[in-house]
């Protein structure tokens, strides 16, 4: 039997499997890594483009360039993975992989979630036409290019739901520059 870890561990997968004891010792011997308290990651874990953010950030949600990457909306290869998490949240990340946290309003934050597997991982992430409406909303700060070839590749895409694009828009308080934007491109 196979006893050593594989992947990202918690002290819950620890403990039901009672695999402790060897978990420490393949941190003394240098297989196990530790990634911040209570979470410890195995090469083969860290070899992972994608890690399984729910373990090191509970409640967390992939957005932004992660999101796009995800959807395909952009050629832009992110540095790190985007995950948002609420305002005013005390949340510690670990050194690697590198995660660049995003603090949103709960309204904002809670906004078109929904669970996806994303390189092999279950995960929180914002639906696409949400992701749309995140590119708009931070424009300024991604860029207009970045801006243009998400809302352009979106808008080639057969599974677009424009109602629901605007639906998000409008809620949060873009609506008139995504209607802008959207009559300018189609």
């Amino acid at each position: 039997m196979d006893t050593t870890p594989k992947g990202i561990l918690t002290p819950r997968d620890i403990d039901e499997k009672g695999r402790y004891y060897f978990v420490r010792k393949a941190i003394d011997a240098g297989e196990v890594v530790r990634l911040k308290n209570g979470v410890y990651a195995t090469e083969e874990g860290l070899s992972d483009t994608m890690v399984d953010i729910e373990r090191i950030i509970p409640g967390g949600v992939l957005c932004l360039y992660s999101a796009w990457d995800h959807y395909g909306l952009t050629t832009q290869i992110p540095g790190s993975i985007y995950v948002a998490v609420e305002k005013h949240r005390k949340v510690v990340v670990p050194e690697y992989p590198p995660i660049t946290l995003c603090y949103w309003e709960q309204k904002y934050y809670e906004m078109g979630v929904v669970e996806s597997e994303v390189a092999g991982h279950r995960l929180r992430i914002y639906d696409i036409e949400r992701s749309v409406c995140d590119v708009v909303r931070f424009r300024n700060k991604v860029g207009m290019d970045v801006m243009t070839e998400v809302l352009r590749t979106y808008l080639s895409r057969k599974d677009r739901n424009i109602a629901r694009l605007t639906e998000y828009a409008r809620k949060m308080r873009i609506g008139s520059r995504m209607t802008q934007y959207l009559n300018v491109m189609v």
